[in-house]
């Protein structure tokens, strides 16, 4: 099967990013920064897509990623198509909260979110194991439907996190020291069912620095 080339987009920047407040499910949009990184991102987009065209754009349903989507496909003259598969982990009890909030109410599942515990799933949401195998299930679906071309996927930190070390080969317990910037593009080739990282954290487009994920 061909190899499917992916633009990996994380989302334009929302109040709970600046605030350093967990998203997970919760649906944040944009702020103003946001918008404006959403914006820079489609007209650098549009210019990639007059050179090597894409094909398809996925995006994650909820709204900080579908916005992001809208302003890409307004300037790529493509449908979107979104996709559950594509959202961030599921934080549970940790949702919404800062990590100095969770160290104070629910300081064992902090704990352990911060050992990346791979096995432990918070309580109302997802271990990192089970978010793991959703996002490559997701991507995999994705490169089977689009083999041999181009697909931009706009998604969140955790998506791209998880992308990143399966092409790395790269343990989820391991602490993280790649970027995951808002509003980046990472481009990642899927072929012989192996993730290969062809370029990441590539911010030139925005007018200031993103801010990274926790």
């Amino acid at each position: 099967m061909p190899d499917t080339i992916f633009w990996l987009i994380r989302h334009g920047e929302t109040a709970w990013n600046t605030e350093r407040r967990f998203q997970g499910h919760t649906d944040i949009g944009l702020n103003a920064t946001g918008r404006q990184q959403a914006q820079l991102l489609a007209e650098r987009l549009r210019a990639d897509h007059r050179d090597s065209p894409f094909s398809a754009v996925f995006s994650s349903d909820l709204s900080r990623a579908r916005d992001t989507a809208l302003a890409i496909i307004n300037q790529i003259n493509l449908p979107l198509a979104q996709h559950t598969g594509l959202r961030e982990r599921h934080y549970g009890v940790l949702s919404a909260l800062t990590p100095e909030e969770m160290a104070t109410q629910h300081p064992e599942d902090f704990r352990l979110w911060q050992l990346r515990q791979p096995d432990h799933i918070l309580p109302g949401g997802e271990s990192l194991l089970g978010f793991n195998a959703r996002v490559l299930d997701t991507l995999a679906e994705i490169g089977e439907q689009h083999a041999g071309q181009q697909v931009v996927v706009v998604a969140h930190g955790g998506v791209l996190d998880c992308i990143y070390r399966a092409a790395m080969n790269m343990p989820l317990s391991q602490k993280r020291e790649h970027s995951l910037h808002n509003a980046s593009i990472n481009r990642v080739r899927l072929g012989g069912g192996r993730f290969h990282i062809e370029q990441w954290g590539d911010i030139a487009h925005l007018e200031t620095e993103a801010f990274d994920e926790l």
